[in-house]
């Protein structure tokens, strides 16, 4: 028995994970895995229960747990709270919490939404690149932090602060991945810079020893943000720190063609894994049946993969979300300026891919 924590969250979280749980629960069926879902709060609506975007007793279940399935936090309602408790909070500090320091967000693009994509089809045709982002450190967990006021002058200050260790721990991730792909690792920096750029540049050549069947390049991240528009199927696995990962992450995901379509993990030691789509909570859409559930539901894919073990209902996920596709069936993100096409909803988009799985 696994259990599985689904914390839904604000906007459209609950109605892409509730897509995401029913695809879950079919293809468990069909592997004989035997699941027990918990529901419970992150982000916005338990600040209006709780009064915190995140619960002691929430962390101390996903510890528990096997993974966690997580829709999206954040929103409007909430803009006027100090950053220290906004929805947003709850997120940084699960991650923290929970150990989670490897960001894993694949970009590739389904054949049948090579037009989607903003650039041209022949450049964005054939896209399969992985990015890995430390999620547990630098500037976004550094200290010191804060704002002040010195002289009547308003003033404020973030860290970016890594040991070599954190960066030898990612490093390693990244090169595993590549391993698994196409053997090629893209270290992306600003070393000319920056000194902490220069620690990554040093442990990451020290990691790459240790990997003698992966190709290793450095790359500055404004070049980098360059060729990702220019030339993006050069990219094979992206390894960053948290904020150039946080960026460039949804840089790639607008280049596959829409938000709405790229899954993430978020990994801790020992298989265990939050996974949430890389969209946010849209919450001017929220309620009305109009979200796209399909990167909640590839999300599902790597949970299957990376947290059960099982290789063959993520494969089969992955196919049903493509055959569905391929038929022409379109979320409102998903439709081409002018293009005459039926719009399908977030419940009517799940029972395709789950119509799908059952024909397999």
């Amino acid at each position: 028995m696994y259990r599985i924590v689904l914390l839904a969250g604000d906007g459209i979280g609950p109605e892409v994970v509730r897509e995401a749980r029913r695809v879950l629960e079919a293809c468990a069926t069909r592997h004989d895995l035997e699941l027990e879902f918990v529901d419970e709060l992150i982000g916005g609506i338990s600040i209006d229960t709780h009064g915190t975007p995140l619960r002691d007793e929430v962390v101390a279940l996903c510890r528990e747990s096997r993974a966690v399935l997580l829709g999206a936090v954040g929103g409007p309602a909430w803009d006027d709270l100090a950053v220290d408790v906004r929805p947003e909070k709850g997120l940084l500090e699960i991650r923290k919490r929970l150990g989670l320091f490897a960001n894993l967000r694949p970009a590739s693009v389904i054949p049948a939404l090579v037009e989607a994509s903003t650039l041209r089809p022949e450049v964005v045709r054939g896209i399969d690149l992985l990015v890995v982002r430390e999620l547990t450190g630098g500037l976004y967990f550094g200290e010191p932090k804060g704002r002040s006021e010195v002289g009547g002058v308003r003033r404020a200050v973030n860290s970016m602060v890594y040991d070599e260790d954190e960066v030898a721990r990612i490093s390693r991730v990244a090169f595993q991945q590549a391993r698994l792909r196409r053997g090629h690792v893209t270290h992306v920096h600003k070393a000319n810079v920056l000194e902490v750029s220069q620690l990554w540049m040093e442990v990451v050549e020290e990691v790459a020893k240790d990997y003698p069947d992966v190709e290793l390049a450095h790359q500055l991240v404004d070049s980098c943000a360059m060729l990702l528009v220019k030339d993006p199927r050069r990219f094979d696995v992206i390894v960053t720190s948290n904020l150039f990962g946080d960026i460039l992450s949804d840089e790639a995901a607008q280049i596959a063609g829409s938000l709405g379509m790229l899954p993430s993990a978020s990994l801790a030691s020992g298989g265990f894994g939050l996974y949430e789509p890389v969209h946010g909570s849209a919450p001017d859409i929220a309620g009305q049946d109009r979200a796209n559930p399909l990167a909640a539901v590839l999300s599902v894919a790597m949970l299957l993969e990376t947290s059960l073990e099982c290789a063959a209902a993520a494969a089969q996920l992955r196919e049903a979300v493509s055959r569905v596709l391929a038929d022409g069936h379109r979320t409102a993100d998903l439709l081409l300026e002018g293009e005459q096409r039926e719009v399908v909803g977030c419940r009517a988009m799940g029972d395709l891919v789950l119509q799908k799985l059952a024909g397999q």
